[in-house]
């Protein structure tokens, strides 16, 4: 008689690739930067602004280098992607999100925009994840993005980095503030709106 084999402990995470660990490290580095930003929020002391931008940019690092790791051992997984969508949706995604927050962009028409840009950072990369099979023409490399990468907001959290290094947060964000129908608007939020529309738009971008 057979006697049933039972899943070794922690076989989840024995089944990780080098790679894996990396884009773990990405995810750390956003839920990081979330925390400083509410720091942010709690103290108002500046420097926490610059930690959540310094970690943005290490999950940048940690998620151009698992790509590399993972193309230079040859070895990835439906499990491995799928871990890098979710990663990048905190790090790239809400992390942006809350520190423009943190930073000033606290109005109703703000915090709608805010929303949508998660919620196209979220669709762009879902859509990259059931179509990357068809983009790669069966090759296993993809050639092309469509729309622009969520981690292209690293451009935006530099720009509320330098904003903060200037005093430009809170009342002082640049742009002003726009009060429509009694609810506010900063029109340096609009920049978000612009990001979230190219990364669900079709146009291609070559994959370096």
């Amino acid at each position: 008689m057979n006697t049933p084999q039972h899943p070794k402990r922690f076989s989840m995470i024995r089944e990780f690739h080098l790679a894996d660990w990396f884009t773990l490290g990405n995810a750390v580095c956003g839920v990081g930067a979330l925390f400083s930003a509410m720091s942010y929020l709690a103290t108002h002391d500046v420097v926490h602004i610059y930690f959540a931008a310094a970690l943005v940019l290490a999950a940048l690092i940690f998620d151009v280098l698992d790509g590399r790791i993972a193309r230079w051992r040859q070895k990835s997984s439906a499990m491995g992607r799928e871990l890098d969508s979710l990663a990048d949706v905190i790090s790239f995604g809400v992390a942006p999100a809350i520190i423009a927050y943190g930073c000033g962009m606290q109005g109703l028409y703000d915090r709608v925009v805010l929303a949508y840009f998660v919620a196209c950072g979220v669709s762009r990369l879902a859509r990259y994840n059931v179509t990357a099979e068809t983009l790669s023409e069966g090759t296993g490399k993809v050639k092309y993005f469509e729309g622009t990468p969520i981690p292209t907001s690293i451009v935006l959290v530099g720009l509320l980095a330098l904003a903060a290094a200037q005093g430009a947060v809170g009342a002082n964000l640049w742009g002003g503030r726009v009060v429509l129908g009694g609810f506010t608007l900063h029109p340096l939020v609009l920049l978000f709106a612009l990001s979230g529309s190219l990364m669900i738009s079709r146009i291609k971008i070559p994959k370096l």
